[in-house]
């Protein structure tokens, strides 16, 4: 039935257009649709009659009627959130109160009490044909708008007498349930949706009632909805270990990760949110190594890194949101937990850009692109009409341009990266810490300048050529001379540029500059010769065509010894026709005793032979 899917699609196609009021808009007429279709629209001018409520055998037989009920529900809560938006635009400074505010508890009521509706027909499962995740859907979904109601209550409207934390218990239970649920629907179906519903909604409004509620940031989400999961719903426990045996079970990465280094420097880590996104990120690290291992494509390969790339924003996330928490508050700089989030924020985000350099490493290629080789020779799969094969094609000269144009593109997204790094709070202060990012920023920097190079030789010019290939041997050696980092623990490629790497781009770099140098020189003596040809300074045969000639000055000229680069020209041939005088020309060697003497014959045998024509020989019928 896909109770949540239904519900945050039609949440998603709306927000993309408008706001709560087009969302409300739009579930209105759909709603009138759905009443025309099932026959429960009141006509015009009719009389007002009560609606009969649905029933489990009307749902199995039409899911529209599932669907009415979500739509009614889905219309309170956007009638609800259409008013608390609208006060926030016109009184952000006041607090919602009186009818405004009773008017708005009374939406979320409607909607909570049209999502237990649905939990209680999709209960009878084999009335309505519901499956055990539509049941836990819906229970999810019913969750979520009771704690809606709940949070609404506590944060700025209508509170009871009691003043202390603990009137924050009920919201805490509802999101807990939800958190629980929509956590196990994750692990058992895989779909990101879930994962969605978790980060956008149940997540923040949990930790901001446990933070209500008194409990420290140390205790993680995950524990929080484990202990105030409502101990009077022993059947949904049940179905949720029925789906995912570990749902009322907190990793254990969450205690353990309570400290982070970053350049000798140890931070304590202030909130359990943070360690558990570390955690994270070790255990797709780990695995990101043996994905590495088993594929063969470089696409393949920079795939693998998206797990650990979703962990390490997690945890800069979790980090931007630990501090913003502190600064409501007013926490100043000085206090130990803002000092421990600064370093911890550091440590992550540098993480984060390194991996994603990394990635970025891989689609170049195993060597970092210091070199560039063509593709194999292309073969047609059809065969030819003669039955010969196919000649194998060389790259065209298009393609490659293509190729290195790519590569370029990367390289300026990791100098982007590099960038952003010295734009992190704390960064600039390390004085090591940035001469080792020009370092590397010059090595990348080198390898641009060597692949423009590349595509500029195959446009056959040398000079250009030249300059880049010399700008890049220029910050090679910047490179290899800036300090080290310390090397990193990951198999998997990062932001960290080896000293073997460096010195073995300035090596090739410095071969590269003397065949570009080479050919420049080339290209300047040809230059030269043509130039001097046209002004009548020198003939413009070069000498090599020319050595049955003494100079006449006594002096070779030097700047045009052969023609470069080579030309396409004839070359003489014998003529055929010359072969015509073998037969009229008496050569040397040649005597006539040669030629036997035929016997005489008789006149009959004499007429005879002159009636047989000779039979034509040697080329165009001329005899030898």
């Amino acid at each position: 039935m896909d109770v949540t899917k239904f519900v945050f699609d039609y949440r998603e196609s709306a927000f993309l257009v408008g706001d709560y009021s087009t969302y409300r808009a739009q579930l209105s007429r759909r709603l009138l649709v759905v009443r025309k279709k099932l026959g429960r629209a009141t006509g015009k001018n009719a009389k007002f009659q009560a609606k009969q409520p649905v029933t489990a055998d009307e749902v199995k037989k039409d899911i529209e009627f599932l669907h009415l009920l979500l739509l009614t529900s889905e219309r309170a809560w956007a009638h609800a959130m259409s008013m608390k938006a609208s006060h926030s635009e016109d009184s952000a400074d006041k607090t919602i109160t009186g009818s405004t505010r009773s008017h708005i508890l009374s939406r979320l009521h409607k909607a909570g009490h049209y999502a237990q509706m649905v939990v209680d027909l999709l209960a009878d499962q084999s009335a309505s044909g519901a499956s055990d995740i539509d049941l836990l859907e819906a229970k999810g979904y019913a969750y979520l708008l009771a704690g809606a109601e709940q949070f609404e209550k506590q944060a700025e409207g209508a509170r009871s007498n009691d003043t202390s934390s603990e009137r924050w218990l009920p919201c805490l239970k509802n999101y807990s349930a939800a958190r629980i649920i929509y956590n196990s629907l994750l692990k058992a179906t895989k779909k990101d949706l879930f994962k969605e519903v978790l980060a956008s909604t149940t997540d923040p409004s949990l930790r901001y009632a446990a933070y209500q509620h008194r409990i420290p940031r140390t205790v993680g989400v995950p524990e929080v909805a484990k202990k105030f999961f409502p101990d009077d719903q022993p059947q949904l426990a049940k179905s949720l270990e029925a789906i995912d045996s570990s749902a009322f079970q907190v990793e254990e990465a969450s205690a353990s990760s309570t400290k982070i280094t970053w350049r000798n420097r140890t931070a304590n880590i202030v909130d359990a949110a943070i360690g558990l996104a570390l955690a994270q990120v070790d255990a797709s690290s780990a695995q990101l190594a043996q994905s590495l291992e088993s594929s063969n494509t470089p696409k393949d390969k920079a795939n693998a890194y998206d797990d650990v790339l979703i962990a390490s924003q997690d945890a800069a996330d979790a980090t931007r949101r630990a501090i913003d928490e502190l600064k409501k508050e007013g926490v100043g700089e000085e206090d130990a937990r803002v000092q421990d989030l600064r370093v911890t924020s550091l440590a992550v985000n540098y993480d984060l850009i390194a991996w994603r350099v990394g990635r970025y490493r891989i689609l170049i290629g195993s060597d970092d692109g210091l070199t560039f080789s063509a593709n194999l020779p292309h073969k047609s799969r059809r065969p030819r009409k003669d039955g010969k094969e196919w000649t194998p094609r060389e790259e065209p000269t298009g393609r490659k341009l293509a190729r290195l144009r790519e590569r370029v593109a990367l390289y300026d997204a990791i100098l982007q990266s590099i960038n952003s790094i010295k734009e992190l709070k704390g960064a600039v202060g390390d004085s090591d810490f940035m001469a080792e990012l020009e370092g590397q920023r010059a090595y990348f920097q080198a390898l641009k300048c060597l692949n423009l190079s590349h595509s500029h030789a195959f446009l056959s010019a040398p000079r250009q050529a030249l300059a880049l290939c010399n700008r890049a041997q220029s910050l090679a050696s910047q490179a290899a001379s800036a300090p080290r980092p310390a090397e990193e623990g990951s198999d998997a490629p990062k932001l960290t540029v080896s000293d073997q790497q460096a010195q073995k781009l300035k090596q090739n770099l410095g071969n590269l500059t003397s065949h570009y140098r080479g050919l420049v020189a080339l290209s300047q003596l040809s230059s030269n010769s043509e130039v001097a040809s046209q002004s009548h300074l020198t003939n413009a045969a070069p000498v090599v065509e020319r050595l049955n000639e003494y100079p006449s000055s006594g002096k070779v000229d030097l700047s045009n010894l052969v023609t470069w680069p080579p030309k396409l020209k004839p070359v003489p041939v014998k003529p055929m026709f010359l072969d015509v005088a073998w037969n009229y020309v008496e050569y040397p060697g040649r005597s006539k005793a040669q030629e036997a003497t035929a016997p005489e014959k008789t006149q009959a045998e004499e007429t005879k032979v002159e009636e047989v024509k000779p039979a034509k020989k040697g080329w165009f019928s001329f005899g030898r």
